[in-house]
């Protein structure tokens, strides 16, 4: 039902309903919201969007060159920033199997799991046909990286609760639209940039999605979903987590100012929690204006360490400035 309606019903108690339950009211909203995203997505080729004259064969059956970095016009934060990325959306089987698993293959949902699927699987596609093409990256290695990653798969922790998992999915699509639009701006080269940037619309639009869902979900129950955001929101962890040596890469990244800890505050967090007026809320009962106080305490928290986080950056750079 559309969440106008949603508002006027009697709040019902996710605690007591179960999942096949609670896909069930939602899914009007999912039909509404699929007809919107529908209309407004617009078609677009990957093909069309990488320098394939700039194509060369490399070493092995075809007897072409063999890669070596000077034949990477990005910098080694770019590369890994786009390898990061680039992994995480190449763990799409695990993440189809999750969502088609809680959301279920038929009707609305089925439809949105099925179209969600087929527009996120060009994402890998695309970079990675920009990366080998350009020859940004070494290609034995990233095939490698793709091996051990895949071969991990991907478990989520909100893989049980269909409110958890669209909390989620309302925070990390905006994270991931910021983190391919961020890299693209730092790469400094315009057909990365440009790539990246119609990514991060479809992950843009994939967020609105989700964000409608979870603002309906608040006016069914506006308490389990409080405790739901405050969850996701306390234990958030990006999909390619699990990449190998993923600190390291996202030191790295978050140095350069692509992604860190400010930019996950300021411009994740608080535009779905704000969008869901989160903080403006008068129908909560006891338990959700407990978990919307340690939801700021949280946010407080995290804006402290961003602070640390930029001032220990900044002392770095000065560092690295006066070696240089």
């Amino acid at each position: 039902m559309p969440a106008t309606a949603a508002r006027d019903r009697q709040h019902l108690s996710l605690a007591g309903l179960n999942q096949t339950a609670l896909l069930t009211e939602l899914e009007p909203v999912v039909a509404e919201n699929l007809n919107r995203h529908l209309t407004v997505a617009k078609e677009w080729f990957p093909h069309t969007y990488v320098p394939w004259s700039d194509g060369e064969n490399f070493d092995g059956p075809l007897g072409g060159a063999a890669w070596e970095p000077g034949q990477s016009k990005l910098d080694e934060t770019a590369r890994t920033s786009l390898i990061l990325n680039l992994l995480t959306e190449d763990n799409l089987p695990s993440y189809h199997y999750e969502i088609a698993t809680l959301f279920g293959r038929d009707g609305a949902w089925g439809s949105w799991v099925h179209r969600w699927t087929a527009e996120e699987g060009r994402h890998g596609t695309a970079i990675r046909d920009y990366l080998l093409t350009t020859r940004a990256v070494d290609p034995v290695a990233l095939e490698r990286a793709r091996m051990t990653h895949m071969s991990i798969g991907y478990d989520s922790p909100n893989a049980q609760s269909a409110i958890n998992s669209i909390a989620y999915v309302s925070f990390q699509e905006l994270a991931t639209r910021i983190s391919h639009r961020n890299t693209g701006t730092y790469s400094g080269e315009p057909m990365c940039e440009r790539l990246l940037a119609k990514i991060a619309n479809d992950e843009n639009l994939h967020m609105v999605f989700y964000r409608n869902l979870l603002g309906a979900a608040f006016d069914m129950a506006p308490d389990d979903v409080m405790r739901a955001v405050l969850d996701v929101a306390r234990n958030f962890q990006m999909p390619g987590s699990t990449v190998e040596n993923y600190t390291r890469k996202s030191v790295k990244i978050a140095l350069a100012g692509i992604y860190n800890l400010r930019i996950h505050r300021d411009e994740v967090l608080l535009p779905v929690l704000r969008n869901v007026r989160i903080f403006e809320r008068t129908d909560l009962g006891p338990e959700g204006e407990r978990a919307r106080e340690e939801l700021s305490a949280l946010l407080d928290g995290l804006d402290a360490a961003a602070k640390r986080f930029e001032e220990k950056r900044d002392a770095h750079l000065e560092r690295q400035a006066a070696r240089r």
